[in-house]
């Protein structure tokens, strides 16, 4: 189980904002007045009293839940798909991979390139999804640290918004390599572990509507290269694109409802704060590896 709670969240940006005062970037005004909203904060029983036992949801039970909505508006498919286009768009077509497809977003790109394409997915939901997208994949149920393909079987590999799913990402990337032709690609879209940090996990509701959230870690930026380096994979792209700043927020809801909007609907409590704790912080970490001969 994991307890949330919202004022816990909202002082936690309240102190984001505060450190980066510390170190010069407010003045003092802007201390004051953080002090004084926190002050605030604390008298409020909209958030004292609004605490969630949230359930560990696993990947293939989150996805199945989630496969109904996941093509909805999402603002991280408009950033990191421009830069996976951009790196694709520099190679040749063949024999594509697309880890942990999903319901074939990404596949979809890569087929209107001219690759060959192969998926794996371990939702059965979401394969049924990709299946329909592009007909002519090859779209098999498996897991990233034994996909079900032979070695050196294609040119690329994309794993789209994922990896934060995956406990550890060594196997991942030994895997990548394993069926990876050499000099083949890897390209690598993830939630930045900032953004991870900062609550960016996805949220479910269980069939009885209990909230849940799809188990996620951090990995860290050192995590990616050195799981790479050992799978003779190099570094040749890394990315760490922002979202647009979204200027003022509104001023803060009515209510902390619906908890299917936490984190983002509690930043409204604390506007100013929330602006200053994440500006400038990147939303995802998108890379490009070529294997080694």
């Amino acid at each position: 189980m994991i307890y949330e709670h919202p004022l816990a969240y909202v002082l936690a940006l309240e102190g984001m904002a505060l450190m980066r005062s510390f170190t010069g970037e407010h003045d003092r005004a802007f201390v004051e007045a953080r002090l004084a909203e926190i002050r605030r904060l604390l008298d409020d029983e909209t958030l004292a009293n609004a605490a969630r036992e949230v359930a560990r949801v696993s990947t293939v039970d989150g996805y199945r839940i989630w496969s109904r909505t996941y093509d909805d508006a999402n603002s991280t498919f408009a950033i990191d798909e421009p830069l996976i286009e951009d790196i694709v768009g520099g190679l040749p077509a063949g024999v594509a991979l697309d880890a942990a497809c999903g319901t074939g977003r990404i596949a979809a790109l890569l087929a209107g390139r001219g690759h060959r394409i192969l998926g794996v997915d371990s939702s059965p939901d979401m394969l049924a999804k990709a299946r329909e997208r592009v007909p002519d994949g090859d779209f098999r149920p498996g897991d990233l640290t034994r996909l079900p393909f032979p070695d050196g079987s294609t040119d690329l590999v994309v794993c789209s918004l994922a990896l934060t799913h995956a406990p550890s990402l060594e196997p991942v990337m030994a895997e990548f390599a394993r069926v990876l032709r050499p000099g083949g690609h890897v390209v690598i879209s993830d939630i930045h572990p900032e953004g991870v940090a900062r609550g960016i996990v996805p949220p479910v509701r269980l069939p009885d509507g209990r909230p849940g959230r799809v188990a996620t870690y951090q990995h860290r930026i050192g995590d990616y290269v050195r799981a790479a380096l050992r799978a003779n994979l190099r570094v040749r792209r890394c990315e760490e694109p922002q979202a647009a700043d979204p200027g003022p927020r509104e001023p803060r809801p009515a209510s902390v409802e619906p908890w299917d909007l936490w984190p983002w609907c509690l930043a409204g409590f604390a506007p100013e704060a929330a602006r200053a704790a994440t500006k400038g912080s990147p939303t995802i970490v998108v890379w490009e590896f070529q294997l080694g001969s």
